[in-house]
C-alpha cells in the first residue's frame, strides 16, 4: 500500500506503531527532507497541529549520510540547528534495527532526545521521538524520489 502524509495523520497510534514495526530500517537517508509532526494521531486535531508546528517551529531535517549526521531545519526560514548523530541500532519500540537520530552527544538543548526512523516506502520515513525512554510523538520525513 502506498502512503502519504495525510493518511499518516489520520492513523491511530496503534496503526502508526504497527506500520513502524512492519517495516525495516532501510538505508540511512541523504539530503533534505520535509518533516511533519504527528501529534494526537488519529484525531481531527492532528493535521492542524502538524501545520502549526511546520510553520512556526520545525520544517524538517537535512541528512549527511556520508558523515553520519543531520541538522534540523527550524523556523519558517529554514535555520539549520540541533545536530544529531545518525546510525543504525536497535529500536526501543520493538528491538529490531532502525535508524537512530541521537542528540545525546551533539546538542545541549536536545541531549535527552532520541528519534528512530524506518523507511515505509521510497522517499518516506516514519519516526518516533523519545525523551529519555519516554515516547513523545511520531513524525514523518519526505525525501524527493528520483526515478
Amino acid at each position: 500500500m502506498a502512503y502519504n502524509v495525510e493518511q499518516l495523520l489520520k492513523m491511530s497510534q496503534q496503526d502508526l506503531d504497527n506500520l513502524f514495526t512492519a517495516n525495516v530500517a532501510g538505508p540511512i537517508p541523504n539530503g533534505q527532507a520535509k518533516g511533519t509532526a504527528i501529534v494526537a494521531p488519529g484525531t481531527t486535531f492532528s493535521p492542524e497541529i502538524a501545520e502549526f508546528v511546520s510553520f512556526f517551529a520545525w520544517e524538517g531535517k537535512t541528512f549527511d549520510a556520508e558523515h553520519g549526521v543531520l541538522s534540523n531545519r527550524l523556523l519558517h526560514f529554514g535555520l539549520n540547528a540541533i545536530i544529531a548523530e545518525v546510525y543504525k541500532g536497535d529500536s526501543w519500540l520493538d528491538g529490531k534495527e532502525c535508524i537512530v537520530l541521537d542528540y545525546s552527544k551533539t546538542s545541549i538543548v536536545a541531549k535527552w532526545i532520541r528519534d528512530e526512523i524506518r523507511l515505509i516506502q521510497p522517499g518516506l520515513y516514519l519516526g518516533k521521538v523519545y525523551w529519555s525512554k519516554k515516547r513523545l510523538i511520531d513524525f514523518c520525513l519526505e525525501f524527493p524520489v528520483t526515478a
